[in-house]
């Protein structure tokens, strides 16, 4: 290439950088360029449904465009979180998750799609304790009155959970190799239609998040015999910790994140954790979290990719030495 060729070719360059920087600003000062589709992976009602729906209704107000929940539940939350990994990288279609989000990969070696590489982490939205909970009808008031209610029934006894491969379930293999009992895993679609069939007797115990399942703590119709944070939940302040019960490891939080499609705008992104992060220091928003026993997250982009990698990894080694194998 001669000296001429070589100044043309750089022009050239430099002008399809400029309007590519163009593009993406302009992309991103008319973003959005209608209604959001918010792709709830779980049904409505659920703890990810509640705290998405939340934030929502005031993201839309930062936006100026509403941002529309579609309720996709299924195979753990992949059959939605599929749809959005598959959707246009514009920002017109967003996952809020629970923090299955990060799991799947360890449990479904099979997926359609790569959790951790097919999306770009937007922001955590919230983070909550999960309670071990058992129905008021139960005898049981404590932790160690459960274990040896279980280890006295080893062959008849369950524990549920909102889907597989969730928190909850998690949780509730953590506590059987921390105790020694033996509980049949029960997977539903959502917490709601698994709580129900605790509180009527069909399952021995489930640990679940508070969205869903404070009010009926509350209600009388389900007991809590303690709470996976590492201090009290201030909606439950006599419910003690599993720490505080004997069990150290017993340390869990359901968190619940937003993603785009991989190769969304970075500015786009930033738009939407803008909003996000907005919605979240609204004294309305932040009281009904606490109201859920919730606490707001809202970290950049950049943290938020870092802590969907470090809890990967703590889930992942939960999961070896349970020896949980889904297909």
């Amino acid at each position: 290439m001669d000296r001429r060729q070589f100044i043309v070719a750089g022009i050239a360059s430099a002008a399809a950088s400029q309007y590519l920087g163009l593009s993406r600003a302009f992309a991103a000062s008319v973003y959005p360029t209608g209604p959001v589709r918010v792709v709830i992976p779980f049904p409505a009602g659920g703890p990810t449904d509640v705290v998405g729906r939340v934030i929502c209704q005031h993201m839309s107000e930062s936006l100026k465009q509403s941002l529309v929940v579609d309720n996709r539940s299924g195979a753990s939350g992949t059959i939605g979180a599929d749809m959005v990994a598959k959707a246009a990288p514009d920002g017109q279609t967003i996952l809020i998750n629970v923090s299955a989000q990060v799991i799947n990969p360890f449990l479904y070696p099979k997926l359609p799609h790569d959790p951790l590489k097919d999306f770009a982490p937007v922001t955590g939205l919230a983070s909550t304790p999960l309670q071990l909970l058992v129905s008021s009808n139960l005898p049981v008031r404590g932790v160690k009155e459960l274990i040896a209610y279980i280890k006295a029934r080893p062959d008849s006894c369950s524990f549920a959970s909102s889907s597989n491969g969730t928190p909850g379930h998690l949780a509730g293999e953590l506590f059987k190799l921390s105790t020694g009992i033996n509980a049949l895993h029960a997977p539903y679609k959502g917490s709601a239609p698994a709580l129900t069939d605790v509180i009527g007797g069909q399952i021995t115990f489930m640990f679940d998040s508070m969205p869903s399942s404070l009010p009926l703590v509350k209600a009388g119709k389900l007991r809590s015999l303690g709470v996976t944070g590492l201090r009290r939940a201030k909606n439950l302040p006599d419910v003690p910790t599993l720490v505080e019960s004997g069990f150290p490891d017993m340390t869990m939080t359901t968190w619940y994140g937003m993603w785009t499609p991989a190769k969304t705008p970075h500015d786009v992104v930033a738009a939407l954790q803008a909003a996000a992060t907005k919605a979240l220091a609204k004294p309305e928003v932040s009281a009904r979290l606490s109201d859920l026993s919730a606490e707001p997250m809202g970290e950049s982009s950049e943290r938020f990719a870092a802590f969907c990698q470090q809890e990967a990894e703590r889930y992942a080694r939960i999961i070896k030495a349970a020896g949980i194998h889904l297909v």
